[in-house]
């Protein structure tokens, strides 16, 4: 109970601190009844996981509150093109910090690269299966596939785009759906534009010299 609420107040922080353990460490005075002192290091480990996994347990949480937030689309009825932009609204505020955190999502927790694609994999489809629950997505068998893998697609092409021109991200967007749908049909062509998602991913980890 406490370790999810002291998550939950850490969120807010990441503007701030980043995806740290100071943020994790600073989340209790944020308490009704704030403490004195952040959290002790060794707290922060007993509660969140040892040096960089107390960071990905703040990097995931912050990932689910994201993905929360594409639920307040103003448009009603929504469409696909709002809900993932309100997905990408949720990034603007962090996006200093988020190369370095898909970087160590993407880095095994022991050993040396090579980068792991099933956190960033897994980072998109869940957005893609929000999607589709908040716009109703009653589509079966290899549709329901072809669906969220397309969504998926598109979104993480936008918010690939959105780390290197952050003020293009929603032109961007447009264009991403309006680019899968067109390949909609086709499941290899769908995984020819993820593999080119995640090879761009990995350009821009590298480039920004988080991993080497």
């Amino acid at each position: 109970m406490l370790r999810n609420q002291l998550l939950q107040l850490a969120i807010p922080l990441v503007r701030t601190h980043g995806f740290t353990r100071e943020a994790l460490a600073r989340s209790v005075l944020s308490l009704p009844v704030p403490h004195e002192q952040p959290l002790s290091d060794p707290a922060v480990s007993s509660l969140f996981g040892n040096g960089d996994d107390a960071r990905r347990t703040l990097i995931s949480g912050w990932l689910d509150h994201a993905r929360e937030q594409m639920k307040q689309s103003p448009a009603s009825p929504a469409s696909v093109r709002d809900v993932l932009a309100n997905r990408l609204k949720e990034n603007e505020p962090v996006l200093q910090y988020l190369p370095e955190a898909f970087a160590l999502l993407a880095s095994p927790s022991s050993g040396l690269p090579p980068l792991d694609p099933v956190p960033g994999l897994k980072h998109i489809s869940k957005v893609a299966d929000e999607a589709c629950y908040l716009l109703g997505d009653t589509s079966v068998g290899p549709a329901w596939f072809r669906r969220r893998a397309t969504i998926a697609a598109a979104y993480g092409a936008a918010e690939l785009h959105q780390l290197t021109s952050p003020n293009t991200a929603y032109h961007f967007l447009d264009q991403a759906l309006n680019a899968t749908q067109k390949v909609d049909s086709s499941i290899n062509e769908l995984g020819l534009f993820g593999q080119y998602v995640w090879r761009s991913w990995a350009g821009i980890i590298k480039s920004r010299g988080i991993l080497r």
